[in-house]
């Protein structure tokens, strides 16, 4: 558990540069839209060229998604020279590609795919850094590149003879590599087209589950994201093979032009009611953030408005809910499940109205590539979605609000100024710590710094560590001894985090978006 764990927040690194191209590639589409720009972006004008030049660069990452995984995972899994594992899993890919693409000319008729016919001209087959290949999508790359994190995680130290020195190190890593790359070609080559098939039986299964399969989805999305496991769901179809080759985000971008200029319902056009989790972020968490100020004492509104505001403006424009749901997750945890029931009812109901597209991130992602560029020919599609919001978002408020009062539920705020959930100023933790405080937090260091060096001795201190990690806005440790670790109300003094989730030795803290930041100066500490 703690490998899948690791391994899901591995994936985050490359994911999370999709949001900032799928923005770009969102409004390079819409401002090449002559029906909505006018004459000006007629094709051969030269904003209709500018833009084109924009765009072309935004689809970097969609037609190297590989890459971009193979690249990414040795940066948070390789336990060493992380800079020497990227290179060694890069290099190794392409060797991969190229027995893949040596074994199906040398012997097509043998494994039933003929490359000689061209890329474009055979079904399940693409080209990857200009090498004709099976097309594996990220799958193919995250197991080559888990393969070469292995290897290198076990043999990047090994001493060798003085005679063949030269071959330590990164070299040998690939050397190793290299040679397993050859049997595991092959093994690919038989064994992918039947997996391809397969894939395309799941595809036909979803389509058909409806509804349900679509609340299904949405709710263990959400009820996943304290275990981190949420990356396992919704991953595949946003970026693998899962119901569309390449995955519905490249699928949703690709089309938004033709999807824009037709009068057809969303619904007729693009049928998948997944990926909309964002509506949960924006209309879900607004209830809640109303919910839990409406339920403060008057005297500890401010107190509490000021730690709602920012994390409920994070949760609907940038879609980073963690701030907002750790605030009551592990104080209340059934409020967390209502929240997941809510949330996957409410798009349900969406879809069942026509709503579809790529709506997973926050309001700013979701408008650049949903609202705005097919405005105005879906525009009573995203109308019903805003009434259909904003009744949840009253729902979402008179149900927390019930509940947080009905069972006094100790959020910050409810509580006595001794209490657990007290929001604490800088000016009281170092009054609370006093000169240890003012020796271990100097003022002089980064914000990343203090916090890595609060974080390093909750966690038992620097022999406690066994090894560390990070998704979009946790640290993620496995500590040697877990009765080391201090409680969540260490944590979140001072609002130094979020909170901590705790699983046998694997701790996360909830940090936020400066988590790579307080990573690298934690790694530097250690």
């Amino acid at each position: 558990m703690n490998a899948i764990k690791r391994f899901g927040s591995a994936m985050i690194v490359p994911v999370l540069l999709f949001a900032f191209f799928g923005i770009v590639v969102g409004f390079a589409t819409l401002f090449k839209n002559p029906n909505i720009m006018g004459d000006i972006a007629n094709e051969g004008t030269m904003w209709f060229k500018i833009w084109s030049l924009i765009e072309a660069g935004g689809w970097t990452i969609f037609n190297h998604m590989e890459l971009a995984f193979v690249i990414g995972l040795p940066i948070s899994l390789a336990k060493k020279a992380q800079g020497r594992a990227t290179l060694a899993a890069l290099m190794i890919y392409l060797v991969f590609n190229n027995f893949v693409n040596a074994i199906l000319t040398l012997w097509p008729k043998t494994f039933g795919v003929d490359l000689s016919k061209g890329v474009e001209n055979v079904t399940g087959v693409k080209e990857i850094a200009g090498i004709a290949t099976l097309d594996t999508s990220i799958i193919g790359a995250i197991f080559i590149s888990a393969i070469v994190i292995w290897i290198h995680n076990r043999f990047y130290d090994k001493k060798l003879p003085e005679m063949v020195g030269i071959f330590q190190g990164l070299p040998f890593v690939v050397m190793i590599g290299f040679f397993i790359m050859i049997p595991i070609a092959f093994i690919v080559c038989a064994v992918w087209p039947s997996v391809q098939n397969g894939i395309a039986s799941l595809q036909g299964v979803m389509l058909h589950s409806g509804f349900v399969g679509v609340w299904l989805f949405h709710f263990l999305e959400r009820i996943l994201i304290p275990t981190g496991l949420h990356h396992f769901i919704y991953t595949p179809f946003e970026y693998g093979p899962a119901v569309v080759n390449g995955g519905l985000k490249p699928y949703w971008i690709e089309h938004l032009a033709d999807f824009s200029n037709s009068k057809k319902s969303l619904k007729e056009l693009y049928p998948y009611g997944f990926l909309l989790q964002g509506n949960i972020k924006i209309f879900g968490c607004l209830g809640i953030a109303l919910a839990m100020y409406a339920s403060t004492p008057k005297e500890n509104k401010k107190k509490v408005l000021a730690l709602v505001l920012p994390a409920g403006l994070t949760a609907i424009f940038a879609g980073i809910t963690e701030p907002l749901e750790f605030t009551f997750l592990f104080i209340a945890p059934y409020l967390f499940l209502i929240h997941a029931l809510l949330g996957a009812t409410m798009v349900t109901i969406m879809y069942l109205f026509g709503v579809v597209g790529i709506q997973g991130g926050g309001a700013i992602e979701i408008a650049a590539i949903n609202w705005i560029p097919l405005f105005q020919n879906h525009g009573n599609t995203y109308i019903a979605q805003f009434i259909i919001g904003i009744i949840f978002v009253a729902i979402y408020f008179f149900v927390f609000k019930f509940i947080i009062e009905k069972f006094n539920v100790p959020l910050p705020g409810r509580v006595s100024d001794d209490g657990e959930a007290k929001l604490f100023t800088k000016a009281d933790y170092k009054a609370k710590k006093g000169s240890e405080a003012d020796t271990r937090l100097d003022n002089n260091a980064s914000e990343y710094d203090t916090k890595a060096i609060y974080y390093l001795e909750g966690l038992g201190g620097k022999d406690n560590i066994k090894d560390v990690t990070n998704c979009a806005t946790r640290l993620r440790v496995t500590v040697k001894d877990a009765s080391l670790v201090k409680d969540n109300a260490y944590f979140t003094e001072n609002q130094m985090a979020h909170g901590v989730a705790k699983s046998g030795t694997n701790v996360q803290v909830i940090v936020g978006l400066s988590v790579p930041q307080v990573r690298d100066s934690f790694e530097t500490m250690i």
